[in-house]
């Protein structure tokens, strides 16, 4: 499978899951374990880099906080989880089931 094809997947479900928190942010190891979950084993470092794409591309702000980085959902990115907006990088939701 592409690299770009995963990395892509894994940015979604990275923004699906911060929008889902009552305060929209998790840090990188519980973010891991999430990828895990859904067959995306990678390393904390990769997790690491991939919130930094987020965080360039504005769907997150990204905070050291110790040993671990945080990340918090900006409005674009809860923009692009709600299909108001298309982040590029990052792939689209599916339409809501009705």
């Amino acid at each position: 499978m592409s690299r770009d094809i995963i990395r892509e997947e894994a940015r979604l479900i990275m923004v699906r899951e911060l929008h889902a928190q009552t305060n929209y942010a998790l840090n990188d190891a519980l973010l891991q374990q999430v990828l895990e979950s859904f067959g995306i084993a990678r390393s904390r470092d990769w997790v690491r880099e991939e919130i930094g794409y987020l965080d360039n591309v504005g769907a997150v702000t990204r905070v050291s906080a110790g040993s671990v980085v945080v990340a918090m959902l900006t409005a674009k990115g809860v923009e692009h989880v709600e299909r108001r907006l298309v982040i590029e990088g990052v792939k689209r939701p599916s339409p809501p089931e009705s």
